[in-house]
């Protein structure tokens, strides 16, 4: 068995390095497609450790991220209603929605409960029958057997106070949308590995042969990533495109049979907004026929329509892989962990955070002159 401190051995990193450098010969813009990569990435310096000639751009991968604003404004509504108990992930509490986040509606007195998992909430719910118990239901294909097992274990037992906010995301529609975009400069992805772990990895292939792309599963640690950005940099120089694993210690190509047998008995795919990106066919899950009595959106329909995104944030133009986060105007000065403007400063796998966090002020002000 392989423990975490083999996937940092400098020496590994030394030897991926020297290989990337002696495969490249042209520029290539390689994107990652998950906020946990992105953190790694920019906590160990990654990216400015391989050759100029390779640009790491960083995509949709934080699910708290792309949660659009209508979502965040309906979760705020219905955490205010009387009688609610508004369940939670920690990073969702301080996300801007239109005009506040569900902190303030803390503030304001509402019964909000930051838990670690939905069975959290179900549990909550079994022991408050005189409230109605709300989960934000926020994840990508990773949390999802879990929010599908909460779903059919209330119907099981019967358990009516208990429903969904629905935000469930899928990582292929928004990769898709990416590749479709006229000014998409993306040339390879790095997979999710932990999404991949549920869903394997086959869907992957009509998207790397149409778009003729590499797409390549990895972990989180640097001999991972960097194993990945060498397996995308030898298909790019030798005119392939397909889909490698290079995260077989706990991705299989199938994935994870059992959780998704779970999650097609609770949910059905949905077109759904992603916020920076707009709205994305297909690329959702929401509550199939059977299981919509647990549908919250259904039980407290929303009344007015969101006011958008601040206007000097550029949340968007990141998650699209446009911008990076320290070339923003407001980075680090209108738009900070403790007063975001957007939700790519406040998740823990957020872009601008993580660059708020491992890098100063005065590097990224170094780079933006550049």
């Amino acid at each position: 068995m392989k423990y975490v401190g083999e996937y940092r051995d400098p020496e590994a990193v030394e030897r991926l390095l020297e290989s990337i450098r002696t495969r490249v010969t042209r520029p290539w813009t390689l994107m990652e497609v998950c906020g946990g990569q992105t953190h790694s990435i920019i906590r160990f310096g990654i990216d400015e450790l391989l050759p100029s000639e390779i640009t790491l751009v960083h995509g949709p991968g934080c699910p708290v991220c792309v949660t659009g604003v209508d979502l965040i404004d309906h979760a705020i509504a219905i955490a205010r209603q009387p009688g609610v108990i508004f369940c939670s992930f920690g990073d969702m509490m301080r996300v801007p929605g239109s005009t506040a986040d569900l902190l303030s509606v803390k503030a304001e007195g509402g019964d909000l409960r930051i838990v670690y998992s939905p069975l959290d909430a179900l549990r909550l719910a079994e022991e408050n029958s005189d409230k109605d118990v709300v989960f934000f239901a926020v994840g990508f294909e990773t949390t999802a057997p879990a929010t599908a097992l909460s779903v059919a274990q209330a119907a099981q037992k019967g358990i009516s106070n208990y429903s969904l906010l629905t935000a469930h995301v899928l990582v292929p529609p928004a990769m898709e949308a990416i590749l479709s975009q006229p000014d998409n400069e993306v040339q390879a992805f790095l997979a999710a590995g932990h999404v991949c772990a549920v869903t394997g990895y086959e869907e992957y292939r009509p998207l790397a042969e149409r778009h003729r792309v590499p797409i390549v599963v990895t972990g989180f640690e640097p001999v991972d990533i960097l194993s990945g950005v060498l397996s995308a940099v030898s298909q790019l120089e030798a005119g392939q495109a397909r889909v490698e694993n290079r995260y077989a210690r706990v991705v299989q190509p199938s994935g994870n049979q059992p959780a998704l047998r779970l999650i097609e008995q609770v949910f059905e795919v949905v077109d759904r907004d992603w916020r920076g990106v707009g709205r994305i066919p297909a690329s959702g899950w929401g509550l199939r026929e059977g299981y919509r009595r647990y549908d919250a959106a259904i039980r407290y329909p929303l009344k007015h329509t969101p006011k958008g995104e601040h206007p000097d944030c550029h949340a968007g133009e990141v998650l699209r892989g446009v911008l990076k986060p320290d070339l923003c105007p407001a980075f680090g000065t209108l738009c900070t962990p403790e007063h975001p403007l957007g939700a790519t400063m406040v998740s823990s796998e957020g872009a601008c955070a993580a660059y708020y966090r491992y890098r100063s002020r005065a590097q990224s002000t170094m780079r933006a002159n550049r």
